[in-house]
């Protein structure tokens, strides 16, 4: 029924448009002999009164079209169009191919890019009003972005004027008890408000009650809503379970909204409510939580910061011995979870945009070279009456055809692109940023799509269509026209290519400079020998291991357990393992400084008398730790090159007493500087406290092996879990791996790949535009080139002739980019480690590079020019 029916729809349209026909050739064919039986009464003869009242009337194919669209057959003559423009296309495959292909990646590069950034910098983040939404901050003489503690955090809360609510987060995990052991469990703890000041209501059960982190408080916890489903299967029941998080049962209260996310504390499964009565939260020495706040209404963050460096400073002077140094800081949320990619994904979004618009300028280079051999059919068609608008319709027509199809290609390979870039995210990093959970082809990203293809088709569209010969049609219709479009398309052409290969050199710089950039980070000396080095993190808190001596004790079992593994060379104990995030900031002072009671800051590690030579660690002066060093010994410290020269600059350090917790310690050693924080951060001064003497629960085990590291990685595990079944292990990891793998290296590393792609295809698509230009002028001067031969021109002469017109167009390209790359260095500044962003290497190499590669592709037409016989070259103009 439905075939039916369109069948008689379209056959009741075809006998309308054939009446109108009729009746419109009647009404003409009447005005005309009304117009001729005037000109025969005024004496002409019945022949010349037909052809003036033709020329009188006007062209008959013209009015009947322009008849037809004011009676709304407009979408007939576009439905025409557009099967034109696919006959066209079909007719040409090649050209049809290339451009769809060209434009499809542009478009995918930029869609894929631009779905990253708008999960990561459109889409709103899922608290109420966010950019009310700062982070606290206390600032230290070690750097400005540090743990606030407990009892600091209270004051700040009574005293300030700016915000409507201050809570803490801490952002550290849980061992969970489970049936078969002790597990790591990814979490925070938080203050009672935390939710409240967000803006975040659960989903299931209730939020904290506002005395949740008192000290007297029963203990409770919130799941996230990716932990309610996948431990205990989305049952309601769940409200009233107990779990056991860090040896304390909490009572499970509530479940957060599935788009819920933290990014500062993520991955977190289990939000448990803070426990005032903790020992650190005693002691304001003690820091380990981070604020969010909201400002009030009227309040802005200058008068806000204002304000908590006045509270700082009140502290400074109430409390010196805790607080003398310490400063305020804060930051809006949006700076603190995004800061670091922001740039990387705005520099690949202008890596792309300018990809996209190479890819455009070559498509419309291409349609112009296709409209100069349309001109004679645009001459035609609009001598027989095709009007200006119905022309340049039909280009509208073809281009906006070409730029759908690349559109729907570019468009699901940019689907394809975005999952296997997710992909390649390692797992870890991966859940620290929540917010590309939403990744993919959402309504603004297709919002997007659709504006660069609108105007990628209106683009090609018009570029062809302001080439017709619309002022002068006997021009086009004569092959006199062909000279002069030649001449206005190589220049026109030639600025093109000068345009392409600009933005060409600006990629191949940035992609040399990112490239550069991750070598140096990769190679930076971080104080260690990373092959054959593996390590695991331990958790013994709580239990037989709450005293210090049972915690040296269990530290000396599993250092001579695990050396005596098949393939371990060395075994050594950190409380923090190297190339971390750079916590484990304390206090200390210099005994018999004039300063006295002055304070510093620094970082400082509990560490095992085999760490250094199992990282292979320069010793600069004195000696290492002995396994002999524990409680029962004059307590010592070793400090490494940084502190050495910042603490000590014109004395010899060896010998030297520091205070560190109330302890006087011996300086007996200076130690190459090991890389504490992230690869990309300057070395920091640091201290190396024996383990025996001040031991720790929680602790690394790093091992240097003579076998492949990863296979030592699980003998490791089972002969710790050999000593107590009870003992947690995590985080298994090589030291390869967690170099290759950490987030500043993976940062450097994609922004690297992506851009250097968008380079490479940059440069294949400049050098394919300067071969067209090249080869396009070739064709129109072949006439040229054969009369030069035949007057004696030898072939070195018409190679210089062509390949200094190419040599021009690079030179301009080159110069003109590297003026821009070194622009958009500086703008990049923030990705580059170790690289200027004028680095002369990387500008002389691209600009080698393009060179080489502009002279290859010119070097074809040239060689096609020296080809020509003069003879034929004539005889076929």
């Amino acid at each position: 029924m439905e075939t039916m029916a369109r069948f008689f729809r379209k056959f009741l349209l075809l006998l309308r448009r054939e009446k109108f026909n009729r009746d419109l050739e009647e009404e003409m064919a009447f005005h005309r002999d009304q117009v001729g039986e005037d000109f025969r009464t005024a004496g002409m003869s019945a022949k010349e009164a037909a052809h003036a009242a033709r020329r009188q009337f006007g062209n008959d194919t013209r009015l009947q079209e322009q008849s037809r669209e004011v009676v709304a057959f407009r979408a007939e003559s576009v439905t025409q169009d557009l099967r034109f423009a696919l006959r066209q296309l079909r007719k040409n495959p090649g050209f049809a191919a290339t451009a769809i292909l060209v434009l499809a990646l542009g478009i995918c590069a930029s869609v894929a890019i631009f779905a990253f950034v708008d999960a990561a910098l459109i889409k709103p983040l899922p608290y109420e009003n966010p950019s009310r939404l700062v982070v606290l901050f206390e600032s230290i003489t070690v750097g400005p972005r540090f743990h606030l503690s407990y009892l600091d955090y209270l004051d700040w809360k009574q005293r300030n004027q700016s915000f409507s609510g201050i809570d803490l987060y801490s952002p550290y995990s849980f061992m969970l008890r489970t049936p078969t052991g002790r597990q790591e469990a990814f979490g925070a703890s938080v203050s009672a408000g935390f939710f409240r000041t967000l803006g975040v209501t659960p989903v299931l059960g209730r939020d904290f009650h506002p005395d949740a982190d008192s000290p007297s408080a029963p203990r409770t916890v919130l799941l996230s809503y990716s932990a309610w489903q996948r431990r205990y299967g989305g049952r309601r029941d769940v409200i009233g379970q107990t779990v056991t998080l860090d040896d304390v049962p909490r009572t499970i209260i509530g479940v957060l909204p599935r788009d819920f996310h933290f990014a500062p504390a993520e991955p977190a499964d289990f939000w448990a409510a803070l426990d005032a009565s903790g020992r650190c939260e005693k002691n304001r020495d003690c820091h380990n939580s981070f604020g969010i706040a909201r400002l009030k209404d009227g309040a802005s963050p200058s008068s806000a910061l204002a304000d908590i460096k006045t509270i700082a400073q009140q502290l400074g002077r109430q409390y010196p011995d805790s607080n003398r140094s310490r400063g305020a800081l804060l930051a809006p949320l949006t700076d603190v979870i995004f800061g670091d990619i922001r740039p990387i994904l705005l520099t690949l979004l202008a890596g792309a945009a300018l990809l996209l618009l190479i890819a455009t300028v070559n498509v419309a280079s291409l349609l112009l070279v296709r409209s100069e051999s349309r001109r004679r059919e645009m001459a035609v068609r609009g001598a027989l009456g095709a009007s200006r608008a119905r022309l340049i319709r039909q280009f509208v027509t073809e281009g906006l055809t070409l730029a759908l199809a690349a559109s729907a290609l570019g468009v699901g390979a940019a689907y394809l692109t975005m999952r296997l870039i997710a992909g390649l995210i390692p797992r870890e990093m991966m859940a620290s940023m929540p917010y590309l959970r939403g990744l993919g082809l959402n309504d603004r990203v297709l919002l997007f799509a659709c504006a660069i293809s609108l105007m990628t088709g209106l683009l090609l569209s018009l570029t062809p269509a302001l080439r017709l010969p619309f002022n002068d049609l006997h021009a086009g219709l004569s092959e006199g026209g062909r000279g002069s479009a030649g001449v206005m398309w190589r220049r026109f052409g030639a600025n093109l290519v000068v345009v392409e290969l600009a933005m060409a050199v600006v990629l191949l710089v940035g992609a040399g400079l990112l490239g550069k950039s991750f070598y140096r980070l990769l190679h930076v000396n971080t104080g260690i020998v990373p092959e054959r080095l593996a390590m695991l993190s331990v958790d013994a808190s709580g239990g037989a291991y709450a005293k210090d001596p049972q915690q040296a004790a269990l530290g000396r079992q599993v250092i001579a357990r695990v050396a005596t593994l098949p393939g371990v060379e060395s075994a050594a104990l950190s409380s923090v393992p190297p190339l971390g995030d750079g916590d484990g900031i304390e206090v200390f002072t210099v005994v018999g400084r004039p300063e006295l009671g002055q304070t510093y800051e620094t970082v400082i590690r509990r560490v095992s008398s085999g760490y250094f030579a199992t990282l292979r660690t320069e010793l600069m002066q004195g000696r290492y730790f002995t396994e002999q060093e524990d409680t029962s010994r004059p307590p010592v410290v070793v400090i490494n090159r940084s502190l050495a020269a910042k603490f000590f600059p014109n004395e010899n350090a060896l010998g030297r007493q520091v205070n560190i917790d109330g302890v006087n310690r011996e300086i007996i050693g200076i130690v190459d500087d090991i890389q504490e924080g992230q690869l990309d951060a300057a070395p920091r001064a640091a201290m190396y406290v024996p383990f025996n003497q001040d031991p720790d629960s929680d602790f690394a085990v790093i091992v240097r092996t003579s076998q492949d590291e990863q296979s030592v990685l699980p003998l490791i595990a089972s002969s710790i879990h050999e000593i107590d079944p009870g003992l947690a292990t995590f985080d298994p990891v090589t030291m390869r791996e967690r170099i290759h793998d950490s987030p500043t290296a993976y940062l450097h590393r994609s922004a690297a790949w992506l851009v250097g792609g968008f380079a490479v295809l940059a440069l294949v698509l400049g050098v394919v535009g300067l071969y067209g230009v090249i080869a396009y002028s070739v064709s129109q001067r072949t006439r040229e080139i054969g009369v030069r031969m035949a007057l004696g021109a030898q072939r070195s002469s018409v190679y210089q002739l062509v390949l200094k017109e190419a040599g021009l167009l690079t030179v301009l390209g080159i110069a003109v980019g590297i003026g821009c790359a070194i622009g958009a260095a500086v703008f990049m500044s923030k990705l580059l480690f170790g690289v200027r962003s004028w680095d002369l290497p990387t500008l002389a190499s691209v600009a080698l590079l393009l060179g080489v590669s502009a002279l290859v592709a010119s070097y074809i037409p040239a060689r096609r020019a020296a080809s020509v016989n003069p003879v034929e070259a004539l005889r076929a103009e």
